[in-house]
């Protein structure tokens, strides 16, 4: 499709909707060869699925495990001052997964929708090392560590743990883990089924999730679309793809 047959589809009276996706690992930094869902990389490109103040719904793709609490935040957050400020609706399809971060970032569209069998939840906090307390000891190392700060050296895993440190860690983790289910709770509200153990760090079926209040219903992006603004429907993905051409999207 030519630049100008783009722009023409862009402007026409049938509903529209901009498909950004959010795929991958949520973390900071990344590489050409892997590339994670991060504030940096992404604000661009939310910005972009923005550009068209006449669309009818801004659609989330999302397929990620999680990661970065505070990645997520920082996205979930932009996404939402976008989405208030010009007023445009935002629809959230889980595919394979969407848990821990992955929901953060789901939990902020208005609607939320998935796979029968996507894995949906794992709301909580996780952190994981090992410990070679004895390791070093029997190939002979002597390690030598300097601190100025009696609690630089928490948790390192080449001493013992103590109970002090365990705890400090389990408290930031609680802090964590409150922000989460404020957030959920926040932008989920009584759709909530809160009899049940949302907050434990479970996920479940999208299945389950539906009647568990995770989600509102179960299907696929373009089915959902269609049932919601007609056949007519223009889907536009973004792209982070520089220059004009990048600014009409990718149409289908």
């Amino acid at each position: 499709m030519s630049l100008l047959s783009k722009l023409m589809f862009w402007r026409t009276d049938a509903p529209r909707v901009s498909v950004l996706r959010l795929s991958g690992v949520i973390a900071s930094g990344g590489s050409p060869l892997r590339k994670n869902l991060n504030y940096d990389s992404l604000e661009p490109v939310i910005k972009k699925a923005f550009l068209d103040k006449k669309q009818s719904a801004v659609i989330l793709c999302i397929n990620s495990p999680g990661g970065s609490p505070v990645q997520s935040a920082l996205i979930g957050k932009r996404i939402r001052q976008l989405a208030d400020k010009n007023k445009i609706p935002i629809i959230a399809f889980c595919e394979d997964v969407a848990a821990s971060g992955g929901y953060w970032l789901a939990s902020c569209a208005d609607e939320i929708y998935a796979d029968e069998s996507s894995i949906i939840g794992s709301i909580g906090v996780i952190s994981a090392g090992f410990g070679f307390t004895e390791a070093i000891s029997k190939l002979g190392i002597e390690r030598r560590v300097y601190t100025s700060g009696e609690s630089k050296s928490v948790l390192d895993p080449f001493k013992k743990e103590s109970p002090k440190d365990v705890a400090r860690l389990r408290g930031l983790q609680n802090d964590i883990h409150e922000h989460f289910i404020e957030h959920v709770k926040s932008r989920r509200g009584k759709k909530l089924n809160e009899e049940e153990p949302l907050f434990t760090g479970l996920f479940w079926t999208g299945k389950k999730a539906k009647k568990l209040g995770l989600i509102d219903g179960i299907g696929a992006m373009q089915d959902v679309l269609t049932e919601k603004f007609g056949d007519n429907v223009k889907i536009k993905q973004i792209t982070q793809k520089k220059g004009l051409f990048s600014v009409a999207g990718q149409f289908k």
